[in-house]
């Protein structure tokens, strides 16, 4: 092949790895509606069926959407309102407003409280006291001005509004739970269709509503379980990492989805799926080990491998503090191992600088040939940088007048990561190895 047409298949090839990098990154990083629902059918009908009702016949309703971390509540609620609004009856006729537990969708404002989540609500209706993105008046008078707002609507005439709760279970902990309160309170009674629908990993959740609150609730409540096996699972690796039908270079398309085909029959990608299977059924788990894959592919090398996936799977696996510590200095691997005995030694109490001094003091006149000894103040320099790493924790928080040498503090890393660290840390002294894999201090 000549120059010129290498040079015009690989520019090819880089373009439809950047399409398909694009495509792929979507699915996977946002819980956008383009990809697919695995198991949820049912689920997906209740919840539509339940949403028409106010969007097209003007019912109020309430829904808690419950399910562990991961199990596809968020991706579930937005394919329903997707399709919703592709319905004639429903486009631009529905109103939503999105809070988070945590943070809010639209403005990253903490809805710590419910005056700061009654204000979102607020400037997400754009209603009379918004100035651009400033909410003015108090919380009473803003939860009037709300309340009386939806009471005067007319059920045949007003647009339905869907209030949507992620972290619902966090707002159970605001005061009184006024919020939820007036939210359920106005599905019931409102005049303007309205719907509030909470999405919660608690399964316990009805029993931390106030009576009140749970009188106004309609109890209709959505599960979602990951109840798939692992066959279903080699099935939903398959259909996340193809391309679509409609991908613009259909050859490449197709050598794509061949290659995924062999990927799921290998049985080194089936043993790092059984892997993943069995630690958690969570798809955000599949989907991060899916992109670690992808992200390896090149114009070079334009197809995932069984590698690419057996190194993403390390690479997910990895233990973030056992990584810290291979870029410690050796002091301070000896300060990590002088506190690794002091656990031992003393049964996981916590310990002080001047116990870890006098640990590594001890190995140093052991093995004074082969190990130089710090002053005292580069070794508590050393000790501030561990802190400074999270690797150490201080019991409590230090106050001006302590001594730092006396500070109690626990060590934030076991034996295993610690002896896992240090085969693969280079140019490891043999005596610090020995040490740190002798089950003694060194009394």
């Amino acid at each position: 092949m000549s120059k010129r047409k290498l040079k015009e298949s690989s520019e090819e090839n880089a373009e439809c790895i950047s399409q398909v990098q694009k495509i792929l990154r979507e699915r996977f990083c946002h819980n956008c509606a383009a990809g697919k629902l695995f198991g949820v059918e049912q689920q997906y009908r209740h919840l539509l069926e339940l949403l028409k009702r106010t969007t097209v016949h003007g019912e109020s309703n309430s829904a808690l959407i419950i399910g562990p971390r991961g199990s596809g509540k968020t991706a579930l609620l937005n394919h329903v309102l997707k399709d919703l609004r592709e319905m004639k009856q429903v486009r631009e006729n529905l109103l939503e407003v999105h809070l988070n537990g945590k943070n809010s969708f639209l403005s990253g404002l903490l809805q710590t409280n419910d005056r700061v989540a009654l204000k979102e609500i607020t400037r997400q209706l754009q209603l009379e006291n918004v100035v651009g993105d400033k909410v003015f008046g108090s919380f009473a008078e803003n939860l009037a001005f709300l309340l009386e707002a939806l009471r005067r609507g007319d059920r045949s005439s007003s647009c339905p509004i869907l209030f949507v709760l992620d972290e619902f279970d966090l707002f159970v902990h605001h005061k009184n739970q006024s919020l939820l309160y007036n939210l359920f309170d106005i599905s019931q009674s409102a005049q303007t269709p309205v719907t509030v629908i909470g999405l919660t990993c608690r399964q316990d959740i009805l029993e931390l509503l106030e009576k009140r609150v749970k009188s106004r609730f309609s109890h209709r409540q959505i599960y979602l379980l990951n109840s798939f096996d692992f066959k279903q699972y080699i099935k939903i690796f398959k259909k996340q990492l193809s391309l679509p039908a409609e991908f613009p270079d259909e050859s490449f398309a197709q050598k794509w989805n061949n290659n995924v085909q062999h990927l799921s029959e290998d049985e080194a990608v089936q043993d790092v799926l059984q892997k993943l299977f069995q630690h958690s059924k969570d798809l955000r788990s599949l989907h991060l080990l899916l992109m670690l894959a992808v992200s390896a592919v090149s114009s070079q090398h334009p197809l995932p491998t069984a590698a690419d996936l057996q190194e993403a799977s390390r690479q997910q696996s990895a233990d973030s503090k056992a990584n810290i510590v291979h870029g410690l200095s050796v002091l301070e691997i000896c300060l990590i191992i002088a506190m690794k005995h002091l656990n031992e030694v003393y049964d996981g109490e916590p310990f002080n600088f001047q116990m870890v001094y006098n640990e590594f003091q001890k190995f140093i006149q052991r093995k004074a040939h082969s190990m130089y000894n710090f002053e005292k103040p580069v070794v508590m320099k050393a000790f501030e940088h561990l802190l400074q790493l999270e690797l150490v924790q201080p019991l409590e928080r230090p106050s001006v007048r302590a001594q730092r040498e006396f500070l109690l503090l626990r060590l934030l890393l076991d034996s295993r990561q610690i002896m896992d660290a240090l085969q693969l840390y280079p140019n490891c002294p043999t005596d610090v190895k020995q040490w740190a894999a002798s089950s003694l201090s060194w009394l």
